[in-house]
């Protein structure tokens, strides 16, 4: 029996020979939870076959259309983003959803991802480096997509 593990091999993913690939998505065709969810699965490399959950593998995800995101039901009127200015008491703020997508149409679809991904050490550098939501439907990103 053991004659027969002693030739097979286990492979450790690394971040040495990692390709990011490049991934577009349009916020324009599905709601925003689909969409954040699909979003932080390609953050954490969860499509790859070789996916360990200590080794930051995932893509870069480029969100368009922030300005058209589309939402179920009457979250535009009745979801509510809570903040504190400045960490008193007394100095909560609130904002509807279409005031938010008024003020910044980036935040709720960055919020959502945000909310998505795992709370460890990689979060920071998914959402800062390789996360980009854009308004519009152009990007400059086509030398990077030709890449991967």
């Amino acid at each position: 029996m053991s004659q027969l593990y002693d030739k097979t091999k286990t492979t450790r993913a690394s971040k040495v020979d990692l390709i990011r690939k490049w991934y577009i998505l349009d916020a324009s065709k599905e709601p925003v939870g689909r969409l954040a969810t699909k979003a932080a699965r390609l953050l954490m490399g969860k499509n790859r076959a070789d996916f360990q959950p200590d080794v930051d593998m995932g893509g870069v995800v480029v969100v368009i259309n922030s300005k058209k995101l589309v939402f179920t039901g009457t979250k535009m009127k009745r979801k509510v983003y809570f903040r504190y200015d400045n960490g008193r008491i007394g100095s909560l703020k609130h904002r509807t959803m279409e005031q938010q997508m008024d003020k910044d149409s980036t935040r709720p679809i960055y919020l959502a991802i945000r909310r998505m991904l795992p709370k460890n050490r990689h979060q920071d550098i998914r959402m800062n480096n390789r996360l980009h939501i854009l308004t519009g439907e152009k990007h400059g990103f086509t030398q990077q997509l030709e890449i991967a």
